[in-house]
């Protein structure tokens, strides 16, 4: 009974409260129209701009107006009896500091009545832009008062706002107060649940079909195996997305062991297909609702942001790529959520718990985003031009003190720097500790990085001597850049070349790609002609100068002053044979020890990097990258260059090391060609030396794909000129290929044009101080600006400049910002129809709602009408397939007794 009294007089104090604030707007209202009743004439474009001085009715009010007055902070002449903005930096509203009241004389308030009325609620105290503007219109008997009372009633809207913002902040404050402890309140968004039920059907049906690879399947499976068994592997992008579907399958009994070989093969029977691709549809499932939560901190209604969750189910693209193992379901939800998280991280209060789960939220997602492909750090560097606008609003703001102006700064730079990199790093952590076994594609990396793998180089290098001394033997290793070693064979280079140049016809020296035993040389101080090494080895330091002797033909290391095969601006370097002519052999080389800081002076065993420098030209010894013809057994040349510099290609280091037991040459020879080390320990390296290795391998040194039949120009994406085939049934036209919702993605790349124009008008007229909309939609045009136009142009742009061959794939993350701009473009243009159609002008607006009914029906007609491509679970015929075929540019594939032309 007594918490029933007194819920009774709280609610009547808060009406009391609201009739008194809606009393106190109805007297403002009245005094403002009778101060206009003067006839005054305004500008046309500005409300707030001084008086005509072509009035005819001279007036104490009027003659004030006339009279000097300061600059508002827009440049005009202030109104004396007037605010002339509401900028709380503006100097004539220092005394306010905010305050949107147009009148300084004081006014009375009237005490309100205990019991409220209809007409004091506040639903019916903020009246909609039309009412008030034919209300206004009726009452004034000139433009210039219409003009200025609907400025003033958009100012009482705005205090009205207010008002019942006060009221809801009171009314969840008595809520807390209320609430007994222990107590949980559940709330359950029916939109955000439906829609992800609806992705989630759509993603999970018949999962495991089709029981064959499918499209890069193909490479992301033999990942993932090898995360089972320990094995290292290269890829050039970041390994979360693999990580996670390798820890879900070894969960699922998954070992590893099986191979694939090709697209299309049948998978094993007891292959984890479902598993396998689980996450990738959980994050596809999971993208629907997320894009319905960004739109909604983007503050679109409910239903705009249901549809863009809509049109995400509704594509055919997003969900094919959510069915299979691929990467890009799960970029796309880390970036969509990251994104989300920042809008409402810049929305709340700095330091609270709010503020600092959001961004750190938006952190971890935008890091992860990037740790799944490379494409994700895009859309850090859109947070990062976000918070630099942020920021830039921020600093206009006089209540905000310089050393919270720091905070802001510093906080948002160690939160979105320090937490990705933080992200980053860690999965490459987890990488190498699961990756410490030696696989097929290690020979990519340097030899200390191949040394401290478990197997292969480690199990060649292990026991080996460090020192390099008179005597040692040693194959020498391109450090950087491809993977080579110092080689050369019997074979002489040509008399002449095709260009009429002459050589000096001896023995070839090259970079070879594989291990081979006339990789091997021999280290000789030019002083010494015994090469067994005793029992005090002779140790080679920085700055001596040795010979290297070819270990198959014995014959020395040379340079000379000739043009080389490929590279005629450099010197050839060859291994010598004395012609009993009169060009002597130039055989000496200076070491030059380039990390003795961390390896000291003594020339070390696959740590130390070396540079090799001919003693007679200064000339350093270089791999140049051009690949010799036939004659030269399509090997890498080799040559000796002047200019040293810096660079890498310069860079060598002894790879296998043993010391020479014997004098004899065949004995030797015999010892080269089948001695094998004795394993130990593997070499240790520490984990950021392997993190910048690998990194500079993934970032430079990748391998460009060939020409693909499928493949596309990002000029080609928006309007879907091309799709990828990803799986054909071997027993008929049944097929997965990859091709958007073709109505969708048309109505979305004129929805960018659509908006682009409207932003370059908004802009102009703007500039001539024509508002067109009111300051709350511009503001929130601005966002979705920010957010969606920028952020398309951000993922799709960077394309243009890429130097590899592109899918259509690749334009997936820009097409949903493109999906999220169209949403928004859908809900302004609704929002200008009610704001300019009235009267009979309303049955425009309806017929615009009747046409996205009607448009989204198309699409969901497209979708269901191409949905066979995404399954591949039903068998098409010649027919079914042509008829799909709405674009000459889309190559569909049918088995060879079924052409299609």
């Amino acid at each position: 009974m007594s918490a029933t009294y007194t819920n009774t007089i709280t609610q009547r104090r808060k009406t009391a409260k609201v009739n008194k604030q809606q009393q106190q707007q109805q007297q403002q209202q009245q005094q403002w129209a009778a101060s206009d009743l003067g006839g005054e004439s305004s500008n046309e474009r500005l409300h707030f701009r001084s008086r005509s001085t072509n009035s005819k009715a001279t007036t104490p009010t009027a003659a004030a107006s006339n009279s000097p007055s300061p600059l508002c902070c827009n440049g005009a002449r202030a109104l004396t009896m007037l605010n002339c903005c509401v900028d709380v930096n503006c100097h004539l509203n220092a005394p306010l500091r905010g305050s949107v009241s147009r009148h300084t004389t004081p006014t009375s308030t009237p005490t309100p009545t205990a019991t409220p009325t209809p007409a004091a609620t506040p639903k019916q105290a903020s009246p909609s832009p039309t009412s008030d503007r034919s209300r206004s219109l009726s009452r004034s008997p000139t433009p210039s008062r219409s003009r200025s009372l609907s400025c003033h009633k958009q100012q009482q809207k705005h205090k009205s706002s207010a008002a019942a913002a006060a009221v809801a902040a009171e009314e969840r404050e008595t809520a807390s107060t209320n609430t007994p402890p222990f107590t949980v309140s559940l709330s359950i968004d029916l939109f955000s649940w439906t829609l992800f039920l609806l992705a989630f059907g759509t993603r999970f049906y018949k999962l495991a079909t089709p029981p064959h690879i499918v499209f890069d399947e193909l490479h992301y499976g033999k990942y993932i195996s090898m995360y089972m068994r320990n094995i290292f592997f290269f890829d050039q992008h970041p390994p979360l997305g693999k990580q996670l579907i390798a820890g879900l399958v070894s969960l699922a009994g998954y070992d590893g062991n099986y191979t694939f070989s090709r697209i299309g093969e049948p998978y094993a029977p007891e292959m984890p297909i479902f598993w396998f691709r689980f996450i990738p549809a959980l994050c596809g499932s999971l993208l629907a609702p997320a894009v319905y939560k960004l739109l909604l901190e983007a503050k679109l209604s409910r239903w705009s942001s249901a549809l863009g969750g809509l049109l995400v189910v509704l594509d055919n693209s997003l969900l094919t790529q959510s069915r299979f193992v691929l990467m890009e379901s799960m970029l796309l939800l880390a970036t969509t959520l990251g994104i989300a998280c920042l809008l409402r991280f810049q929305r709340c209060r700095l330091g609270s718990l709010q503020w600092l789960i959001s961004g750190a939220a938006s952190a971890v997602l935008l890091g992860a985003a990037g740790t799944v492909k490379y494409i994700g750090f895009l859309a850090l560097g859109l947070a990062f031009y976000l918070l630099c606008r942020h920021l830039w609003q921020l600093l206009y703001d006089a209540k905000l003190t310089d050393r919270q102006l720091w905070m802001h700064a510093l906080s948002r730079l160690l939160i979105f720097v320090g937490i990705p990199l933080a992200v980053y790093v860690g999965v490459f952590y987890v990488h190498f500790k699961a990756l410490h076994r030696a696989g097929p594609h290690d020979s990519i990396m340097t030899s200390a990085f191949q040394a401290s793998l478990e197997g292969g180089l480690a199990s060649i290098t292990r026991g080996q001597p460090l020192k390099v001394v008179h005597g040692s033997q040693i194959t020498l290793r391109h450090t950087h850049g491809r993977t080579c070693w110092l080689h050369s064979h019997p074979a002489v280079y040509p008399v002449r070349y095709p260009d009429k140049r002459g050589s000096s016809h001896q023995q070839q020296v090259t970079c070879y790609s594989f291990k081979d035993v006339n990789n091997w040389w021999l280290v000789k101080r030019p002083t010494k002609e015994n090469l067994v090494v005793g029992d005090q080895p002779d140790v080679i330091r920085h700055g001596d100068v040795i010979q290297l002797v070819h270990g198959i033909t014995s014959r020395a290391l040379n340079s000379h002053d000739v043009a080389a095969a490929m590279t005629p601006q450099c010197q050839e370097v060859s291994c010598y044979i004395d012609y009993e002519i009169k060009m002597a052999g130039e055989l000496l080389w200076r070491v030059e020890i380039l990390n003795r800081d961390s390896e000291g002076d003594s020339w070390h065993a696959i740590k130390s990097e070396i540079r090799l420098i001919h003693e007679s030209t200064g000339a350093a010894l270089k791999f140049s990258g051009r690949q010799l013809p036939d004659w030269g057994f399509n090997q890498h040349e080799v040559v000796a260059d002047r200019e040293k510099g810096a660079h890498e290609d310069t860079i060598w280091n002894v790879e296998e090391h043993r010391y020479t037991q014997t004098e004899d040459h065949r004995e030797r020879e015999r010892q080269l060609l089948t001695a094998e080390m004795i394993p130990t320990k593997r070499t240790r390296i520490s984990f950021w030396a392997k993190l910048l290795e690998l990194q500079s391998k993934m970032l430079f040194q990748t391998k460009s794909l060939p020409s693909h039949m499928y493949s596309s120009m990002p000029h080609e994406w928006p309007l879907m000129d091309k799709g990828i085939a990803y799986w054909l049934d071997s027993e008929s036209n049944a097929q997965i290929y990859l091709l958007g919702n073709v109505l969708l993605w048309y109505t979305a790349t004129a929805g960018i044009l659509v908006y682009a124009g409207l932003l370059a008008f908004y802009a102009v007229r703007r500039q001539r101080l024509c508002f067109d909309i009111s300051e709350r939609e511009w503001h929130r045009f601005l966002i979705a600006g920010d957010t969606f136009f920028v952020g398309y142009l951000m993922h799709y742009l960077p394309y243009f400049f890429v130097d590899r061959t592109l899918f259509l794939h690749n334009y997936l993350p820009a097409f949903v910002f493109k999906l999220l701009l169209l949403c928004f473009v859908v809900e302004h243009l609704d929002y200008l129809l009610r704001r300019f159609c009235t009267g009979r002008g309303v049955h425009l607006v309806r017929l615009y709602r009747l046409m996205l009914i009607f448009w989204l029906v198309g699409v969901l007609s497209i979708f269901s009408k191409f949905i066979p491509f995404s399954y591949g679970a039903r068998k098409m015929s010649l027919n079914e397939v042509r008829s799909l075929r709405w674009k000459d540019t889309w190559d569909f594939v049918l088995h060879k007794n079924h052409p299609l032309h």
